[in-house]
């Protein structure tokens, strides 16, 4: 029986969790709670269960061998399946007067966690998650009451408070921002040669896992053959290296680029390890700044990396803890429409969507492009339901935490919150997946063509889309030249247009 009790979540797997007691010392017990319901509020796709039992299994592991006394909780080990009754019973089992814990990453659980402690009468303390290099007391105040918000401006005021990529008062380069570099496809040639991210082969402990899971979950969508994703510290930091090394000096130039049967390309595949916080992202910039210093890198590559794990990162978090509960809730456009069938099975014919949704349901993973201008360019256009993507997203993808997955996904994808954060709507036509990916070439639907048979869904609710909301894009200097376009049509073009666009809407399901 113990008084004090320290709750590790399964997203804050790292030594330097603030809720854990020093080494030794007596009187506190680590409580991990594996929870069946955690897997299926959102059908979660099977390798993002795995990855986040194989890695808490290990830092459970970890932290015996440390010394402390760790109550672990596992799927088995209590009927409920709902976290906040199997969290009841522990603290009840274990006699608990307080209860700590480090910031949590979704709402959800911070309000059972609360409901259980006011349930208990147990004292909850909640630390500051120091994971992170912005406080969600210091975003707050950074945010002050602004009715917009935007993550250049935060960017800049991290990288003057830190001094990452500065000289003095200047910006490294004499520019903030090196996003018109990091812009290009890859032409017809190809990405050529591209060196492979490491794959690492399951332990016994993790074999144990993938067992668990695919008897457990069997109906859950995505298969764990392919299974590597890194679980421990250790193997996160062979990811990190294995980055810098081998793929951070091609990242910038072709972030953006897609390529059919190239999941991987040049990208990190770091995010999962960091939602974990098997990775710190001091450490991760530091390895980055290290290169680009010591090998003379790009700074264009090394520039757009950290500002991904400096600025947007940290930036999604804030805006996450800012705005909840009401995000989650948020519908700016008013769309109802439910979630196609094919987003589960990925069988459609349009090949952008077949290629980026066959390869999140086979891998649980697609690079950050793929998620914003293809399957949430297309959930924007068709007018799909905000709740109902940002559940499937949060759901497939193994790196998914709601803090960074909602504002991603329901503010940036589907501008659901009304660009609280996001200057515009990111919608594009065909036009832009062709250019940026070869995706185009293998579908049977023409990316130039908004009307008949051949027209490219895309393109066409594109154009449906921009009609529909000529009067608040024309307002908006960065969509202007959209509102332009449309405003060239002829009325009967627009009729036409409308009535194109209802047809393949009523058909989406066929498509």
């Amino acid at each position: 029986m113990t008084a004090d009790v320290r709750l590790v979540l399964g997203n804050q797997l790292t030594l330097r969790n603030p809720a854990l007691p020093v080494a030794g010392a007596g009187g506190a017990t680590v409580l991990m709670i594996e929870a069946p319901g955690e897997s299926t509020h959102v059908w979660s796709h099977k390798a993002r269960i795995a990855v986040f039992l194989a890695a808490m299994r290990h830092f459970h592991r970890l932290l015996a061998g440390e010394g402390l006394l760790v109550e672990y909780v596992r799927l088995d080990d209590d009927d409920a399946p709902e976290f906040q009754v199997r969290l009841e019973n522990a603290l009840r089992r274990l006699g608990a007067r307080t209860l700590t814990v480090a910031e949590p990453g979704d709402h959800r659980v911070a309000e059972h966690i609360r409901a259980a402690c006011e349930r208990l009468r147990v004292l909850l303390r909640v630390q500051p998650d120091t994971h992170f290099i912005v406080s969600t007391e210091e975003f707050r105040a950074w945010a002050g009451g602004r009715a917009t918000l935007r993550m250049e401006h935060f960017y800049r005021y991290v990288r003057r408070r830190t001094g990452i990529l500065m000289n003095g008062s200047e910006p490294e380069g004499g520019v903030w921002n090196l996003d018109g570099e990091n812009r290009r496809g890859f032409g017809r040639q190809g990405p050529g040669l591209v060196p492979a991210p490491p794959s690492f082969v399951p332990d016994a402990l993790t074999a144990e896992v993938l067992d668990l899971v695919s008897q457990r979950f069997a109906d859950h969508p995505g298969d764990l053959a392919t299974f590597g994703w890194p679980v421990t510290r250790e193997q996160a930091l062979v990811a990190l290296k294995s980055f810098v090394d081998d793929r951070l000096a091609g990242f910038g130039p072709f972030q953006d680029a897609m390529w059919s049967r190239q999941p991987h390309l040049w990208h990190s595949l770091l995010s999962c390890a960091l939602n974990l916080e098997l990775l710190d992202p001091r450490e991760v910039i530091d390895a980055a700044l290290e290169a680009y210093r010591r090998h003379r890198l790009p700074l264009a590559s090394v520039e757009g990396f950290v500002r991904q794990i400096l600025g947007w990162r940290e930036f999604v978090r804030g805006v996450y803890w800012l705005d909840m509960p009401g995000l989650a809730r948020a519908n700016h456009y008013g769309h109802d429409r439910p979630l196609p069938g094919w987003f589960w099975t990925g069988h459609t014919g349009m090949n952008c969507l077949r290629e980026a949704i066959g390869q999140t349901l086979s891998l649980g993973y697609a690079h950050h492009i793929q998620r914003l201008m293809v399957i949430g360019n297309f959930a924007l256009l068709a007018g799909l339901r905000p709740q109902e993507v940002s559940d499937w997203f949060l759901a497939v993808y193994v790196d998914a935490v709601e803090w960074v997955e909602l504002p991603n996904t329901a503010g940036m994808a589907l501008y659901a919150n009304g660009g609280r954060f996001t200057s515009k709507p990111y919608v594009a036509s065909g036009a832009y997946i062709q250019r940026m990916s070869d995706y185009c070439g293998g579908c049977r639907y023409d990316p130039a063509s908004r009307s008949g048979a051949q027209a490219c869904p895309v393109t066409l609710l594109y154009w449906a889309f921009i009609d529909r909301h000529e009067s608040s894009l024309s307002s908006n200097p960065r969509t202007t030249l959209m509102a332009r376009g449309v405003a060239r049509l002829g009325s009967g073009e627009r009729r036409t247009l409308r009535q194109e666009a209802q047809r393949v809407l009523a058909t989406m399901e066929t498509l």
